[in-house]
């Protein structure tokens, strides 16, 4: 009889090709799946909330597998841990849930979170989790071009050409924009983003906030659901897939 674990993920994304596993460079997935066999002895297949792209951190991914052994949420995040040392993975939290839930499946609304540090001196400490721009920002003219996407809309302007999505429409939760000094922060939500689609959101916002860009250039953009009309690709280290949230039963 296995028992269904919902595993709560934190990681650094700098030093994996991504969440998913790739036949010649080392992956978030891969990296967990032989921490759990060592563990237990399964061939354990994890299933995640989002699958994170080269680069991207986690703060708080959601990822859930089957297991044989018979164990407490308690020991399986310990023990995981424990092989997974030297690794930038850490297993936050283990909860036995039914097997009606599925990490992708059942999950509700994504939060993403892309920092950007507005300055010409170089990064260094945060040089692998913010992306830095020189240039002077304007975030409060970036809000308004933000505001533009919320709701349902074809998403095409910032959706990677190898976007495996079916469609390309989505729902824009939420989209807002913060300065704390030379931080910016971006948070946005939704049930489901395109592949590339909230660093595509975020490289064309930066063109509103540098004046390269006016708010009808923007508009005209994403009216024209057409990836080549949008801007720049952000950088991967900015970004940090937050939380996922599920129905209360979950």
């Amino acid at each position: 009889m296995t028992t269904r674990w919902k595993l709560t993920l934190e990681y650094d994304g700098s030093g994996f090709c991504g969440w998913q596993r790739q036949p010649h460079a080392p992956s978030v997935q891969q990296t967990l799946e032989e921490a759990i066999q060592k563990f237990c002895g399964e061939n354990a297949r994890l299933f995640v909330a989002g699958r994170t792209d080269t680069g991207v951190h986690a703060r708080a991914q959601v990822a859930h597998v089957d297991l044989e052994k018979q164990t407490t949420g308690n020991t399986l995040r310990d023990a995981v841990n424990f092989y997974l040392h030297g690794h930038a993975i850490a297993v936050l939290e283990a909860v036995s849930v039914d097997d009606t839930f599925h990490a992708r499946l059942s999950a509700i609304q994504r939060t993403y979170r892309y920092l950007i540090i507005n300055r010409r001196a170089p990064l260094t400490f945060q040089a692998s989790t913010a992306w830095q721009v020189p240039s002077p920002l304007d975030t409060d003219s970036m809000q308004r071009a933000a505001n533009i996407l919320l709701g349902k809309h074809d998403f095409s302007t910032f959706r990677a050409s190898h976007c495996q999505a079916k469609s390309p429409i989505k729902t824009l939760d939420s989209i807002d924009i913060f300065r704390d000094g030379e931080t910016i922060t971006l948070w946005t939500s939704a049930r489901s983003f395109l592949y590339h689609q909230v660093r595509n959101i975020v490289g064309t916002l930066c063109l509103v906030g540098s004046g390269a860009w006016s708010l009808d250039d923007f508009q005209k953009a994403f009216a024209a659901c057409d990836r080549k009309e949008g801007g720049p690709t952000a950088p991967a280290q900015g970004l940090c897939f937050w939380q996922v949230s599920y129905p209360q039963k979950n």
